[in-house]
């Protein structure tokens, strides 16, 4: 059976795979916004504590990095609504599920940038008289955010194409934008040839401007 390509459909309903890119971005800044605050937090806890506290934090990041994220998201979106702790929106739940997933792997990220900044940079700030606190906020955070910018930027991309999972739940993102075409109108091929290269470029655009961060900061 001869197959006839027609994008005209896919063009009629291309407003919806702009809304839907969009959103992915919203989606996916948001997540990586709380994320990046999970995985600070948790990442200084486990560098200045102790073996108890480690393992907690420990326990937490393999917990979830090695958990499919597909899994994660039916588990807080159909789960723990069932038991009637919490109700919220599809998009919320994607949210919530994504801040956590990244922050498993942000943890990593920033534990291997403090223990990447150079001794004599704290050695330096104990010696003018500075205060851990400030040691922190002025000395370790900002030369650890410049040591790992790289492994930010391959984080972040990642986390943008992970929200094309948020489909399974009704989020009207890129790719649930995309099925939508598809269900009403058969364009299968059309619609992924479509949305393949929105998600390209824009993935590229997000790698460019990282990169161009990383130049301006990087040590």
């Amino acid at each position: 059976m001869d197959y006839h390509f027609n994008f005209s459909y896919i063009w009629r309903h291309f407003d919806r795979l702009l809304y839907g890119l969009a959103l992915s971005l919203e989606l996916a800044l948001v997540s990586i916004g709380i994320g990046m605050i999970i995985g600070l937090l948790l990442a200084l806890v486990y560098v200045e504590s102790g073996k108890t506290i480690r393992f907690f934090v420990a326990s937490y990041v393999e917990l979830i990095r090695n958990s499919p994220l597909l899994l994660l998201v039916y588990l807080i979106f159909y789960g723990i609504p069932s038991i009637g702790w919490f109700q919220y929106s599809a998009t919320t739940s994607f949210i919530v599920t994504l801040s956590i997933y990244s922050g498993a792997y942000l943890v990593e990220v920033f534990r291997s940038g403090l223990a990447s900044v150079p001794e004599g940079l704290i050695d330096a700030g104990k010696a003018i008289g500075m205060k851990p606190w400030q040691r922190l906020i002025s000395i370790r955070i900002p030369t650890m955010f410049r040591i790992i910018l790289p492994a930010l930027s391959n984080t972040y991309i990642s986390l943008f194409k992970d929200t094309s999972i948020a489909s399974v739940i009704a989020v009207p993102e890129l790719m649930y934008g995309a099925q939508w075409i598809n269900f009403n109108t058969f364009r299968i091929i059309e619609v992924y040839a479509v949305i393949t290269p929105m998600y390209l470029v824009t993935g590229y655009l997000i790698l460019l401007s990282l990169r161009q961060v990383e130049k301006k900061f990087a040590i």
